[in-house]
């Protein structure tokens, strides 16, 4: 009985402590539960995407609005295949991002109709929205899609500069192994668009191009008169070579063109070509397509896989430039 009066006496003391106090604990962790009236909150922050960029849409001949970089995205799914390397992708964002914040820095809409910045065309940039990639796409349009936001979102805000301006960034899908001087395809010389090697190009599949066209239609769109005599290859001669290795002067017949004339009145991929005459059919072999002037997107991918990074791809095509953020340098 004594030794029971004791334990009474000793526990007594303890319980009046520890009671209380679980009583306080168990009722503040239940009161911080969420309940079902009391949903917990989450507070969501929008990521910033960038200003709004007024896209005329020349299919169904409107505007649509949306912000910068989902106008990179759209960008981007056009105008390089979203199974390029990855690095070869974020210099296109970044040569494509550099480029339409170029012209609203500019501008200009002179060439673009009321209430537009940019044409959804070659004319500016070619876009594409989710639903034209899906059509596109199809079964892989989770997979591109996902490459193309991982593309732009790892260069967000990034452009290319020079002397603290965004750069006029120009590119091109294949070179003949040499990009071009702007002032040989146009007539300004520009410092950071000069030719340089690109030796990738030859994986393009409009590396090397052969096209046959009447000599009736090549004289017509030419202007000039040819003769099935002249088949030794007399009939044209070439009087100037660009740096990058193209036509920059040529005479045919009595006419003298340059070389992006050819092109352009031949409608042909590139203006790094020879000419042959055959039986009534004038057989020309191009080299690379497109003007050649800026980055080339499969000189890119090249440079890409042989293990170069973004930067060091757009500061090889582009020469002299800088990565910046557009919003520390321009008002837009």
């Amino acid at each position: 009985m004594k030794r029971y009066i004791l334990h009474v006496v000793i526990l007594l003391p303890i319980l009046l402590v520890i009671l209380p106090a679980a009583v306080v604990h168990l009722y503040s962790s239940e009161e911080k539960q969420p309940t079902a009236m009391q949903p917990k909150q989450e507070i969501v922050i929008p990521e910033e995407r960038g200003p709004q960029i007024n896209v005329y849409r020349s299919k169904i001949k409107q505007v649509e609005s949306m912000p910068l970089e989902t106008y990179i995205e759209g960008v981007l799914a056009a105008e390089m295949p979203a199974e390029f390397e990855m690095e070869a992708l974020k210099a296109q964002a970044l040569a494509a991002r550099t480029y339409i914040v170029r012209r609203l820095a500019e501008g200009k809409w002179d060439d673009v109709p009321n209430g537009a910045h940019v044409l959804d065309t070659t004319k500016h940039q070619v876009y594409v929205d989710e639903t034209e990639r899906k059509e596109r796409w199809g079964k892989l349009f989770e997979w591109k899609n996902e490459r193309i936001k991982e593309a732009v979102a790892s260069t967000k805000g990034k452009v290319l500069t020079y002397e603290d301006k965004p750069i006029d960034a120009t590119f091109f899908s294949t070179s003949n192994g040499f990009t071009e001087n702007a002032e040989d395809y146009w007539t300004q010389p520009i410092p950071y668009l000069r030719s340089v090697a690109s030796p990738w190009d030859s994986e393009s599949p409009d590396y090397l191009q052969v096209t046959s066209i009447p000599v009736t239609l090549f004289q017509q769109k030419l202007g000039v008169t040819i003769t099935q005599a002249a088949s030794n290859g007399s009939w044209y001669e070439i009087t100037e070579w660009t740096k990058g290795s193209r036509i920059g002067r040529i005479v045919i017949g009595e006419k003298e063109f340059s070389g992006k004339e050819i092109r352009e009145k031949l409608q042909l991929s590139s203006s790094a070509f020879t000419m042959k005459l055959g039986k009534g059919q004038v057989e020309i072999t191009t080299k690379g397509y497109g003007h050649g002037v800026g980055m080339s997107q499969w000189g890119a991918n090249g440079m890409a896989k042989a293990g170069r990074s973004a930067e060091q791809i757009v500061m090889y095509y582009y020469q002299g430039i800088a990565l910046q953020d557009y919003r520390k340098i321009v008002s837009i």
